[in-house]
């Protein structure tokens, strides 16, 4: 086989992935474009002849009928229809960014790219449409599956991204600093993990490697795992690094800390001091500045500002949680702690007395 051959095997292979994807997102534009004219048109006959549940039953049932063997006209997916043309055709007014054209009707571009199942989560799980964007985005870029994208909605992914206190803007230059902030997080949602609270340091760290694939997740897109307890010969006295990874976008290495405990000073110039090292005994001349993540169990904002304002090495810190707080409904039912102290000291006194 020559080499032209192969070089003109690869070239038609690309070119036909690229075509495939091309053909995905047009046929899936098309289903969109389908799901939104059908819920427009339940959401006008509402408003104009009365249509209630009854009748979209029935339509359910005669489009089921008609088109046999075609999922997707469920009287539940029907209502999901009217509930997606209804929440954008309300809230795309309030959005300030373009948005892209379907028949006629303004639709946000990344919307109409992803599929269905991933839209009716949007809708039913989040209220705000700068929300709901966001998130459709992040699923094309990174190619979230559904589960992924329920997973990143529940964790509050949208407003832990770029929440960690870095000093960044002061020590790197403004393209690798905008996306280096966006990158970390805070707190990290550490709940795949079934850790004890008095945790440490090496059982957390075991735990995330023992689910590095979730730990990963949970990072974001982009980071390649390095190594564990990394060692570095420095002055011939051995050091080791909990965590390193390197950021395929911001092309460098990523130093990781981990802290059980309350965030102190001295974290930071520990870590000033092993992304020195690293910078100068693996950093390939071609990569970025290496950059510091310390994710401890909690931190004082304060504290850190003053801990990163004179720091010449480019660090963040953020806290960490192994379990999400109760969900609202839950919590509103559950008796406040005050409340339970004062029940378990009336029944202590009461079994006192007798």
């Amino acid at each position: 086989m020559s080499t032209t051959y192969r070089l003109t095997l690869d070239q038609l292979k690309n070119r036909i992935r690229t075509a495939q994807i091309k053909a995905a997102i047009s046929v899936n534009r098309e289903l969109i474009a389908l799901y939104w004219d059908i819920g427009k048109l339940i959401a006008e006959r509402q408003q104009t002849e009365g249509w209630g549940r009854s009748t979209v039953e029935r339509l359910a049932a005669d489009l089921k009928h008609e088109f046999e063997g075609v999922s997707g006209f469920s009287t539940q997916n029907l209502w999901y229809m009217r509930g997606f043309y209804l929440a954008w055709t309300r809230d795309v007014k309030e959005l300030q960014q373009p948005v892209g054209d379907l028949d006629g009707e303004n639709l946000p571009q990344p919307v109409a790219e992803i599929p269905w199942g991933h839209n009716i989560q949007l809708v039913t799980k989040i209220k705000d449409p700068a929300e709901r964007i966001w998130y459709a985005q992040k699923t094309l870029e990174n190619g979230w599956s559904r589960n992924v994208l329920v997973h990143q909605i529940e964790s509050d992914l949208y407003r832990r991204q770029g929440g960690a206190i870095s000093n960044f803007h002061a020590t790197l230059p403004a393209p690798q600093s905008d996306l280096a902030h966006q990158l970390l997080k805070d707190p990290y949602t550490f709940d795949f993990l079934t850790l004890a609270e008095a945790v440490q340091e090496r059982d957390l760290e075991q735990g995330l490697i023992d689910h590095i694939q979730k730990f990963l997740l949970e990072l974001g897109m982009g980071f390649a795992f390095v190594g564990r307890q990394y060692h570095l010969d420095v002055g011939g006295e051995d050091f080791y690094l909990d965590l390193l990874f390197y950021h395929l976008q911001l092309r460098c290495y990523v130093v990781i800390d981990l802290k059980v405990e309350k965030f102190k000073p001295e974290f930071a110039g520990k870590m000033n001091f092993y992304l020195a090292a690293v910078d100068d005994l693996i950093r390939h001349p071609n990569d970025q500045p290496s950059i510091g993540l310390i994710i401890c169990k909690e931190r004082n904002r304060v504290i850190v500002e003053y801990s990163l304002r004179d720091t010449r090495k480019p660090m963040g810190v953020a806290e960490y949680v192994l379990t999400q707080r109760l969900p609202t409904n839950l919590s509103e039912k559950l008796p406040a702690v005050t409340d339970l102290a004062a029940t378990i000291n009336a029944e202590a006194i009461v079994t006192r007395d007798r």
